[in-house]
């Protein structure tokens, strides 16, 4: 019945940026809309703006009723805000409902976001990072029927911060093995001009490669997103890889050294900022280089940047 009556409603946010994210303490505006098909009676409608974090998943051993007898679950939920605010409301005077005409009825709403160090939104493989904006509209005898719009919620990095422009830097060594006897060493040195980057952006990873094997070794760069699920009291945790991008130089002959590479790894648009501010949830994006040495060997070092914002192309802070 409600479907019959209410038609085509719509929440509408006024953009507060060219990408349309929020953030803390930001003041959302907009108005709500739909269609009345006749007279209607409202008690009120309410708007109720939310923040959680929920995460899920379960592991499982052995087959059939065994498997069903050992499965386990994992979760943890958090709340970081849940307020309401009231969009139209019975007569005060009276207590009675809000009669309604027919026809098209436009509200506007304001509404305040707290202040606090919330994480970005996201959605991953366990869990997710939600803020939402859910509108109610109440009638006499009704259910309440609810609409809902997400917020897409960016938790913005302070570029300020020094370490955030300073060069990273990994190395690692292994020594290769032949049929009889040792074929040499290999060693490699991995560096970023920076820790802090920004989706879109191209990161040059410099690789310093000495080859004193036999073998030939060829180098490949993932950039990985790493996405940490925990339960609540953080005892029990589950971890996802997922490659973004991957690259792959060229190949080293043995017995050279003092090789300088340079592969380029742009960072797709579409990638969340990184989420060290959830104790449920973190999303991390290691760049792993690794150089395979022959059918089954594999030097491999992490470089773990951090994913901001676009602000984090603030001129960096002067060094002394």
């Amino acid at each position: 019945m409600f479907g019959q009556v209410v038609k085509n409603f719509g929440i509408n946010l006024n953009a507060l940026n060219e990408k349309n994210t929020v953030s803390s303490g930001d003041l959302i505006t907009g108005h709500i809309s739909f269609d009345l098909t006749k007279q209607t009676k409202i008690t009120s409608i309410t708007m109720t703006v939310t923040g959680r974090v929920h995460v899920h998943w379960s592991t499982s051993g052995g087959g059939g009723r065994k498997r069903r007898r050992t499965r386990r679950n994992f979760s943890g939920k958090l709340e970081y805000f849940n307020f309401s605010s009231i969009v139209l409301a019975e007569n005060s005077a009276s207590g009675v409902a809000s009669r309604l005409e027919p026809g098209t009825h436009v509200y506007p709403f304001t509404c305040q976001l707290p202040q606090g160090n919330f994480p970005s939104s996201f959605r991953g493989v366990h869990g997710q990072i939600v803020y939402s904006l859910t509108v109610s509209i109440n009638r006499p005898w009704h259910l309440s029927k609810s609409f809902a719009t997400e917020l897409n919620f960016v938790h913005h990095i302070n570029p300020n911060q020094p370490e955030l422009w300073a060069p990273l830097s990994g190395s690692n060594s292994m020594t290769v093995c032949g049929l009889l006897c040792t074929s040499g060493s290999v060693s490699m040195t991995v560096s970023t001009e920076r820790k802090a980057f920004h989706p879109g952006e191209t990161v040059k990873i410099i690789c310093d490669i000495d080859n004193a094997s036999s073998q030939t070794v060829t180098p490949e760069v993932k950039l990985q997103q790493k996405q940490v699920f925990y339960t609540q009291n953080r005892v029990h945790s589950n971890t996802f890889f997922k490659t973004l991008v991957s690259k792959t130089g060229q190949p080293i002959s043995g017995h050279t050294s003092d090789v300088h590479a340079e592969i380029m790894v742009t960072i797709p648009l579409l990638s969340v900022p990184s989420i060290s501010n959830c104790s449920i949830l973190e999303v991390e994006y290691p760049i792993k280089v690794s150089l395979k040495v022959g059918a089954c060997s594999e030097l491999t070092v992490l470089v773990p940047i951090i994913l901001c914002d676009a602000s984090v192309n603030a001129p960096p802070p002067s060094y002394l």
